[in-house]
């Protein structure tokens, strides 16, 4: 079993992990760290400490909904999270990320755009 890296803890949420096959599980957000531990399998945990966050993206649609969000780390690696209330999931998390570290996904046809205009030399 893991130990948590968190001495306070702000926010607790069950969530989903999608790193890999779908995991279900809660969120702690604390003073330390981001930690997600799955509800069966107490071996099944992920851990980032708040100095190790390089950004987080969130999946939005219609300008409301937030579907899921993603967390960045500095080595490179990411992981994607869905809970109940991304939104007030993301309010606790922006107290330990600075706002110009969070920012939104592109939509579907962003990236399409993008990729014509690259693939045709638009600006």
């Amino acid at each position: 079993m893991a130990q948590s890296q968190n001495t306070k803890v702000d926010f607790t949420i069950h969530a989903t992990s999608m790193l890999g096959l779908t995991t279900y599980g809660n969120i702690m957000i604390g003073n330390k760290a981001f930690e997600f531990y799955n509800e069966k399998n107490v071996q099944d945990f992920i851990q980032i400490p708040w100095t190790e966050v390089d950004r987080v993206e969130a999946s939005v649609l219609f300008k409301k909904k937030i579907s899921r969000f993603v967390i960045f780390t500095k080595e490179g690696m990411h992981f994607t999270f869905s809970t109940r209330d991304n939104i007030k999931t993301l309010k606790e998390v922006k107290k330990y990320v600075p706002e110009d570290r969070m920012f939104r996904s592109l939509s579907f046809f962003d990236v399409i755009k993008r990729g014509l205009k690259r693939l045709f030399h638009i600006k």
